[in-house]
């Protein structure tokens, strides 16, 4: 595999319309939100199970691309991590330890890098492994922000009534009528940013394949992410500044300020349509490319 020479920020923008894109727990499962901006969230660690879930469907049962933290949804199994952790020192090492055990000094390095090997959300967004058997930590070669929407958004909740009854020894008419909530959005478009450092998968063996490999995940994986109650969500843009070397050379800040979002409608925006995203490639700094994957 083709090692990762070049540092490389992203601009990664999507939208939903109709849906909640990722509900606060601490909220009642409403959108989250800025609470002073009204600006819409969506957290990274949302946006990384949705890479996972995708190469967990698409790569699965592929060598060197498992996932290790997997979705029940996904596999209708319990996967636990310290399990995993056992079953790779025993399969790689012969080392046949309990759950309490931990496995000798000289082997954690091992460890570290056969996790890495197996499972590319390891290698991709890092891991800590130092619990049980202990495969020591790794720090991912990609890392993302929150997303945040470009214009404040309006959670609103809608009462959900059903027509059918479920238990034969409760009063029909207790069962029927208002059952429940749903919040959503009525539209947002939100906007992460990520960092892919080509430092680290010196340690990790994050690779140029790896890269395009989480490229086809955020392109596609929305559509494999489908429920009512996320609505329509959809990857707009995917901008990609490559940098010729491996420490960079320009600040990411700099250059995410490239890339310009513009309402094109004085209404509230309903649409991805109500928005002009354009890059100012005049002002990109020596040394560096931009490449609009979507």
């Amino acid at each position: 595999m083709a090692d990762l020479k070049n540092r490389i920020d992203f601009v990664y923008i999507f939208d939903v319309q109709d849906g909640n894109p990722n509900g606060d727990p601490d909220a009642g499962n409403l959108p989250r939100v800025d609470a002073e901006t009204g600006m819409g969230l969506v957290t990274d660690v949302c946006l990384k199970r949705k890479v996972r879930n995708y190469v967990q469907v698409a790569k699965a049962g592929q060598s060197g691309n498992d996932i290790l933290v997997k979705s029940k949804e996904l596999s209708g199994d319990e996967v636990f991590i310290n399990g995993e952790i056992r079953k790779m020192y025993k399969e790689e090492f012969g080392l046949d330890l309990g759950v309490k055990d931990k496995a000798p000094t000289e082997k954690v390095k091992g460890g570290r890098d056969s996790m890495c090997k197996r499972f590319f959300d390891v290698r991709t967004f890092g891991a800590v492994l130092s619990t049980g058997a202990n495969a020591g930590q790794v720090r991912g070669a990609v890392q993302m922000t929150f997303a945040r929407s470009q214009d404040a958004v309006i959670a609103k909740e809608h009462t959900l009534t059903v027509c059918a009854a479920r238990d034969e020894d409760k009063p029909y008419e207790d069962q029927v009528g208002i059952q429940g909530r749903k919040a959503t959005i009525p539209y947002g478009l939100y906007v992460c940013h990520g960092f892919i450092s080509a430092n680290l998968p010196q340690h990790t063996g994050f690779s140029e394949e790896d890269l395009q490999l989480f490229w086809e995940a955020l392109k596609n994986m929305f559509d494999f992410d489908r429920s009512a109650a996320r609505g329509l969500m959809s990857a707009q843009r995917l901008i990609v500044f490559r940098h010729n070397s491996p420490f960079g050379n320009a600040p990411a800040n700099k250059l995410f300020d490239l890339v310009k979002i513009s309402r094109t409608t004085a209404n509230p925006p309903r649409s991805f349509s109500d928005y002009e995203v354009s890059i100012d490639t005049a002002s990109l700094p020596a040394g560096l490319t931009v490449e609009a994957l979507i």
